[in-house]
């Protein structure tokens, strides 16, 4: 019976949560962010709703200063503040702003807050329970290395889900005419801001190197080009 408390508890612990950090996540987002009217990635984001035939893609803007691109749980794409702030100084261009969009549309088609719901419950009951064994083998210290084995474990599959939003937003960035040289351009700046040691760009915590995220973008460029159907 207890062992049956030990699993079943931290399973409800970590469903409701997630739904807790969900449901306030998107209360968030909606009370400080507004619909994009930036005129030329407006043109851009329909042309991708045409050609993925899509009626519309709403994308909004979240008044925040970091540099980040977030796919809601309730199936919105939003850009910070602080991204459009750099499209209008210059650093960015529209095509790779509308990169950063194109890669949250494939976290959201790729059903990726889904599988995070699913994945945060899980590690939740795993670092409980694993907590719980190894503490009573290592008593005091079998919480830190059991959250930092899922950590590592996590990160890890974030990461797969980056480079395949990644092959998405190439796709859709193909698709529509744009090429791939908009999205390799956003990520070399977005590596340039990181070694600046920027504060401000989240949207690479978590995530491959730019590096690699764009050798894999030119490889499906190679690939799909000479081989359209693949």
């Amino acid at each position: 019976m207890f062992k049956l408390i030990t699993i079943f508890v931290p399973i409800m612990l970590g469903f409701l949560g997630y739904k807790f950090t969900a449901k306030r996540l998107a209360k968030k987002l909606e009370e400080n962010s507004s619909s994009m009217n930036e005129p030329i990635v407006c043109a851009l984001v329909k042309k991708a709703a045409h050609s993925l035939d899509i009626e519309k893609i709403k994308v909004y803007i979240l008044e925040d200063s970091s540099l980040n691109g977030i796919a809601s749980p309730d199936g919105k794409v939003f850009i910070t503040r602080g991204f459009l702030a750099k499209y209008y100084s210059g650093v960015f261009s529209a095509e790779e702003l509308f990169g950063v969009i194109a890669h949250e549309l494939g976290h959201l088609a790729l059903g990726h807050t889904k599988k995070r719901m699913v994945a945060y419950t899980i590690q939740n009951t795993l670092q409980m329970g694993l907590g719980f064994a190894l503490s009573r083998v290592i008593p005091f210290v079998g919480n830190y290395i059991s959250a930092i084995l899922l950590r590592i474990v996590t990160a890890k599959l974030s990461r797969i889900d980056e480079y395949a939003a990644d092959e998405y937003a190439t796709a859709i960035m193909l698709r529509i005419g744009l090429g791939v040289t908009p999205l390799v351009d956003l990520f070399y700046k977005l590596e340039t801001l990181n070694d600046e040691r920027n504060q401000s760009l989240t949207w690479l915590q978590s995530h491959p190197t730019p590096q690699d995220r764009i050798s894999a973008i030119k490889k499906l460029e190679d690939r799909w080009t000479k081989d359209p159907d693949s």
